[in-house]
C-alpha cells in the first residue's frame, strides 16, 4: 500500500520551482501524488489548515508538513 502525499502551491515562481524539485525527486513507487493549487481550489484550505499548513509551497506526507521556502501563507490566499 502505498502513502500519500500531497504538495500543496498557489502557483508562483516559488511554488512551481518547488513542485518540480521536490516531486521529481518523490519517489512515485511509495508515494500516491496529489497536487493541490490552493490559488485556483479554496475548496482545499480547510484541509490544508487541518494538517497544519502554514505557507505554500508545502509538502505533506502521511500527514506531517515540510514547508518549504516561502511563497504566501495561507492567510494570503482567502
Amino acid at each position: 500500500m502505498k502513502s500519500q502525499a500531497v504538495f500543496f502551491h498557489a502557483g508562483c515562481p516559488v511554488c512551481v520551482e518547488a513542485e518540480h524539485s521536490v516531486l521529481s525527486a518523490l519517489d512515485r513507487s511509495r508515494y500516491d501524488v496529489e497536487v493541490v493549487h490552493l490559488g485556483t481550489d479554496k475548496r482545499k484550505l480547510p484541509d490544508a489548515e487541518r494538517l497544519g499548513v502554514k505557507s505554500v509551497p508545502a509538502l505533506a506526507l502521511d500527514g506531517h508538513v515540510f514547508h518549504i521556502n516561502f511563497g504566501a501563507s495561507l492567510s494570503d490566499l482567502k
